[in-house]
């Protein structure tokens, strides 16, 4: 359930939208009104709002949307307790207020308009009402048992979670499988665990870093694992033929036939992990 919620001044226009028999609209809610057409519903607001000269924006404009899924079972009533408890929770009082369903597309949403001018004439404090629009459809979500955003982000960081860590896992699964010696050979080798590499490279024709597309997800290699940047892999490829790329004083690589630079900053970072490898395991590396 995600809700938005703004003060507008274009009351006419706005509930004519609402009301757009082409996008199905059906009124869900009516509040303290008895005009049958926006223009009706617009001058009744008028009445109240003229008691209040000092406020422009003087209509509150909402849109509550439930989940697709919560949406398909969701009749008339069940969106008229909606809309009703979300006055509620904005702790609007009694206002005239009225609400129209969308349900052209499959995302069912509601319009709902409420007068910002209360019957005596004051008008309703709209202080950072976007974000306690969000938090009031948060507490209907909650008590009408519907998928709340919170349980959304949950389900997201739950299941990219689990996508970073199969990435890892066939990340070094290609490591050890395939033992790739060039940044070329492990996209490909990674192509063949199911793992789709690809290469940032930037205006000056140098290799940046490597996102990796899994199951519909796309991610730099940082956001996978700390060990799934592109240094740390050249210092993994480097393990293999470090010390040819170091006598060879090579900065470029080959990527699907075509040659690349790599960035000073990654050159001196792999050129230093190779000197202290040297150092560590006594190796000659003739430089």
């Amino acid at each position: 359930m995600i809700g938005k919620g703004k003060s507008i001044s274009h009351t006419m226009a706005s509930m004519s939208y609402g009301w757009n028999q082409e996008k199905d609209a059906e009124i869900v809610l009516k509040e303290f009104l008895h005009g049958d057409t926006p223009k009706e519903i617009t001058q009744e607001f008028k009445m109240l709002q003229d008691q209040n000269y000092h406020c422009t924006k003087n209509t509150l404009s909402f849109v509550i949307s439930p989940t697709i899924e919560d949406g398909k079972r969701l009749g008339k009533e069940e969106l008229h307790a909606i809309a009703k408890r979300f006055i509620h929770e904005m702790k609007l009082g009694e206002r005239q207020a009225i609400a129209f369903v969308h349900q052209d597309k499959e995302h069912k949403h509601i319009h709902l308009y409420v007068n910002r001018i209360d019957f005596r004439g004051i008008a309703y404090n709209d202080s950072f009402i976007g974000k306690r629009s969000q938090q009031a459809a948060e507490k209907v979500g909650e008590h009408m048992g519907l998928t709340t955003v919170k349980q959304i982000q949950f389900e997201k960081e739950f299941n990219l979670k689990e996508i970073r860590t199969e990435i890892k896992r066939r990340h070094d699964l290609t490591m050890k499988q395939f033992k790739p010696k060039s940044f070329d050979a492990y996209i490909k080798d990674m192509q063949i665990n199911g793992v789709k590499v690809i290469p940032t490279i930037n205006n000056q024709n140098k290799l940046q870093g490597f996102r990796f597309e899994f199951d519909g997800h796309n991610l730099k290699g940082s956001e996978v694992h700390r060990n799934m940047s592109l240094g740390n892999i050249g210092k993994q490829i480097t393990g293999i033929q470090g010390a040819k790329i170091l006598k060879d004083n090579k900065v470029s690589v080959t990527l699907a036939g075509k040659v690349v630079d790599l960035t000073p900053n990654l050159a001196l970072k792999i050129t230093k992990f190779i000197i202290k490898r040297a150092i560590n395991k006594g190796i000659d590396i003739g430089y």
